[in-house]
């Protein structure tokens, strides 16, 4: 996927539609969490402007925000940053399409390999999510949990290490999914 298609989808996660409108009051109304999914997104373009653009952007906005999302990190269509504040990720992570990630989220590795996440999972304030673990489809994860191990599609999670309180979880955190299909 192009980034302009990724960026239209994370805006339809975001408003439930699409325009150039909304795409313009978005990034000119403050709505942090867009924004930075914008510039983001526009660090992997082909155009050596919008790319140098793109990189000085999500360094400013990455401190401003404290939001540390590197730009190599593979992130599927329709990315949804609840609160943009407090994100830190690995490199090697790869997310799916339709995620909300919450503030205070760390999705890390001490060790290489980042995480696996699925798509239309929703990851709650606070947690952390550690090492080369697999995250299925449908998850959702409670606040404050701390994922050491592989979580199961259709599963919620919450505690301290992770436990399954749920086994046949439905998407109800995921508004406006995009309906793009990823390869």
């Amino acid at each position: 996927m192009t980034p302009f298609e990724l960026v239209k989808a994370d805006l339809f996660r975001h408003t439930g539609k699409y325009s150039i409108t909304l795409l313009l009051k978005n990034l000119l109304n403050n709505n942090r969490s867009f924004k930075y999914t914008f510039w983001l997104r526009l660090c992997n373009s082909n155009n050596f402007l919008i790319k140098s653009i793109a990189w000085y952007m999500h360094r400013h906005l990455s401190i401003k925000c404290q939001i540390q999302i590197p730009k190599e990190t593979q992130i599927g269509p329709g990315l949804y940053l609840g609160h943009a504040s407090s994100v830190m990720m690995n490199s090697t992570v790869v997310i799916g399409k339709n995620c909300n990630l919450s503030q205070f989220t760390t999705i890390g590795s001490n060790h290489g390999k980042g995480a696996i996440i699925g798509d239309n999972v929703y990851i709650g304030p606070n947690v952390c999510i550690v090492e080369a673990v697999t995250i299925g489809d449908c998850v959702t994860i409670g606040a404050g949990t701390i994922v050491v191990k592989n979580v199961s599609n259709n599963s919620t999670v919450v505690g301290n290490p992770a436990r399954v309180i749920c086994d046949h979880s439905i998407d109800r955190y995921i508004n406006n999914p995009c309906k793009i299909e990823t390869q």
